[in-house]
């Protein structure tokens, strides 16, 4: 499996177990796979859905940021990597 880093994480919000990502190449779409943080200390988990300003999106790409539910806690500058 090839890994692409498409993102960092620029929030995470605790109580709602949700992250921020910017997107800062390529795309993230609901169903990808995706791994949050490193190699050995992160975590994966498949896209399930996103939000873009409170409204529910398919599709984001370079340059936008989504919120989505995290199966983990993310720090802020976390890196996203998408899993093809």
């Amino acid at each position: 499996m090839a890994e692409q880093q498409i993102g960092t994480i620029t929030h995470y919000f605790d109580k709602i177990q949700v992250g921020v990502i910017e997107i800062t190449d390529g795309s993230l779409s609901v169903g990808d796979e995706i791994r949050v943080g490193e190699e050995d200390t992160g975590f994966t988990q498949k896209v399930d859905s996103m939000q873009v300003e409170h409204q529910p999106t398919e599709t984001v790409k370079k340059g936008e940021a989504a919120g989505l539910k995290l199966s983990e806690p993310a720090q802020k500058g976390t890196p996203v990597y998408k899993i093809t």
